[in-house]
């Protein structure tokens, strides 16, 4: 059995790049049923290392909401072609960011980030699949992270392809739109979009060096991954024996396909999530709990991996 993973100072923080609080406390213990279920988990996982896939439900427990948990209200995000095509939306797009980045900018790696990156200083991940764009996983220290979806703390200019820091934006959004933080308030969503009425006043900033048209620089519904993030993602499955899902509802195909081709090679899967999600029927073992207390359980009772039997031949195996 592992040590318990040891407590850091989170090196960043999330969306800005400085903390002004501490990380999150450690994850409840798990009760009795789910140590059951996560000793079956530790069992297919001894000897194996891991492909680990998250999404929004690890960073809940940093204050960041979950788009399709099972308390989580219906949204309907902008698409690109929504951002890119029409520039009222867009205006209200940066006006609802504006909004929401300013809540989202102090969030900090919680415990299951922190156990993520016990499990990787083990040599346990062949690499850190993540759907989310908060860049938690880097701020806890994980090195080989794959941000599927992008990242929150940049900026483009989709004409001239100029890269801006978040925080520059947001003070340059500020001197545009004096006085409009105080004025308006919106719940938060993942993304840092809030639901905020108050936009037809909105000034949108342009890019400083050629006045084009400036993106967050993460994927849009609507949007592809780039091909580079994808055959990284691909290449920690290959290398891996087994896929780890935590905190993903699967729903769209971007990370779903990962599930889909652990399975097609026979590696065992084990979805860790709050409700169900559209891989359980390609999942191993399914896991219904919070990510951050599985995680830790998992970091701590997960022994050393092995050689490990690789190209397991379960019963997804063609």
């Amino acid at each position: 059995m592992a040590d318990s993973p040891t407590p850091r100072p989170a090196s960043g923080a999330g969306l800005t790049g400085f903390v002004t609080r501490e990380a999150a406390e450690a994850a409840a213990e798990p009760t009795e049923a789910e140590r059951r279920e996560l000793d079956a988990a530790v069992e297919l996982l001894s000897g194996r290392r891991m492909a680990l896939l998250t999404g929004a439900g690890l960073s809940t427990d940093s204050g960041i909401p979950d788009y399709r948990g099972p308390d989580a209200p219906p949204r309907n995000p902008m698409t690109y072609q929504q951002f890119v095509g029409d520039p009222v939306l867009r205006q209200r797009y940066w006006a609802r960011n504006h909004v929401g980045w300013h809540h989202l900018r102090h969030a900090v790696p919680n415990a299951g980030h922190e156990a993520v990156v016990h499990l990787e200083e083990r040599g346990l991940l062949t690499g850190v699949i993540t759907q989310n764009v908060d860049r938690l996983h880097s701020d806890a220290g994980s090195v080989r992270v794959i941000d599927l979806h992008g990242r929150y703390d940049r900026v483009l200019c989709l004409s001239c392809g100029s890269v801006y820091t978040r925080e520059g934006i947001a003070r340059l959004l500020e001197r545009l739109n004096p006085g409009y933080l105080e004025r308006v308030e919106g719940e938060i969503a993942p993304d840092a979009d809030a639901e905020v009425a108050d936009t037809g006043d909105f000034v949108v900033a342009d890019c400083p060096v050629c006045e084009g048209m400036l993106k967050p620089d993460f994927v849009y519904f609507g949007e592809n991954v780039p091909n580079e993030r994808v055959r990284l993602a691909y290449a920690a499955v290959d290398d891996a024996d087994a896929l780890l899902v935590a905190g993903s509802s699967l729903t769209v195909m971007s990370g779903l396909r990962f599930v889909r081709h652990a399975a097609k090679e026979g590696k065992p899967v084990v979805i860790i999530n709050r409700g169900q999600t559209r891989g359980d029927a390609l999942a191993d073992l399914l896991v219904n709990m919070g990510v951050g207390t599985a995680l830790q359980y998992l970091a701590r009772t997960l022994p050393d991996a092995g050689p490990g039997p690789r190209n397991h031949a379960g019963r997804h195996s063609d």
